[in-house]
């Protein structure tokens, strides 16, 4: 395969990630491409069982964009020991992909570990960044959303980590959600400058002596209140708050079957609403966003839930062909330079 066309996004699809691989994978990814048309489109992953998806579903698709890779990494592979023992699985091949300039993007719906390391130590980090960063997009009671920064791509993290994730996250705040100056809270136990451990009294200083738009300590409640638009933390703090934040639509519907089954009225009164219900809680729908962007990469990442619904992947090829176009590789890595040249 050539070297990508600089003019022309090329985006790789793991066509055997996810629980629901190859099916959802392809019929995603093909969505996707019948949507906008004006990117290329590779998949990767075992020939025979690509083109038996294709087959069965009447699809064409040019074989020259299938890329063989003999080998999955599972859900429940160690990440690291995977990448050593399958250098030909579907999401090493995807990740060299990108290495090689044969694509600008690479999606997996496949396992979240081996992805986050595959796109670290195949793609590489941008120059200047320290360790990459995922973030989660969460509604909150003011209609918009708030991206926490880290969310797991690392557990332990140092101040000028925090601080990157403050820069990468407000370049993406901007150019993908067009806020032009995003907010930035750092996660804290108390809003006074004197609280907090040793990595957020650090950290804070940091911001202080920037010209982000800082507003300060912010507590776990200002992340749901929409009190700023992106919150800063460490991996460690910032996985529990994705996974309890998870768990909430999950309690909201138990809440509303337990209503509705303790009697005949109640369970009219939710079905009335059903609709209205339905309405709400979409904004906590993951399909919604598709995946989520592992950014300080030197390439496109995005990771996908296991479970992802070919909507799901749909939405993730469209984020990576958008994160193209707004080239926001090298405005991560222009500002990550800009405030190193401050330093």
């Amino acid at each position: 395969m050539n070297e990508v066309n600089t003019h022309k996004c090329k985006i790789a699809v793991d066509a055997m990630g996810g629980d629901y691989a190859p099916l959802n994978a392809i019929m995603g990814a093909i969505e996707a491409f019948n949507e906008k048309k004006d990117f290329e489109l590779i998949l990767v992953g075992k020939k025979d069982e690509i083109k038996k998806v294709l087959t069965e579903k009447n699809l064409s698709f040019p074989e020259e964009n299938i890329v063989h890779a003999s080998e999955v990494i599972g859900m429940k592979d160690t990440p690291t020991t995977a990448l050593k023992q399958k250098k030909d699985s579907s999401i090493v091949v995807g990740a060299t992909l990108v290495k090689e300039k044969k694509a600008h993007a690479f999606v997996s719906a496949g396992n979240t570990g081996a992805m986050m390391a595959a796109s670290t130590l195949i793609m590489g980090r941008i120059p200047g960044v320290g360790r990459p960063t995922i973030g989660a997009t969460l509604p909150t009671a003011k209609g918009n959303f708030c991206t926490v920064y880290d969310v797991g791509a690392s557990v332990d993290s140092k101040p000028q980590h925090l601080f990157e994730y403050a820069i990468m996250g407000s370049i993406y705040a901007k150019e993908i959600f067009g806020i032009e100056n995003p907010s930035i809270g750092l996660l804290n136990v108390g809003e006074e400058e004197s609280k907090g451990n040793k990595l957020a009294q650090a950290t804070l200083e940091l911001f202080k002596k920037s010209d982000l738009n800082f507003a300060g300590n912010v507590e776990g409640r200002d992340i749901l209140a929409g009190t700023v638009d992106i919150v800063v933390c460490d991996g460690f703090v910032g996985n529990i708050i994705l996974k309890f934040a998870e768990s909430i639509i999950g309690l909201l519907k138990a809440k509303f079957k337990n209503y509705a089954e303790s009697s005949f009225i109640n369970k009219l009164k939710v079905g009335m609403a059903k609709g209205t219900l339905k309405a709400v809680l979409q904004d906590m729908d993951y399909q919604k966003y598709g995946g989520v962007p592992l950014l300080g990469v030197n390439g496109i990442s995005i990771i996908g839930h296991g479970s992802s619904s070919t909507l799901a992947i749909k939405n993730m090829v469209l984020r990576a062909k958008e994160m193209f176009d707004k080239n926001l590789i090298q405005k991560i890595e222009d500002s990550i330079k800009n405030y190193e040249n401050k330093v």
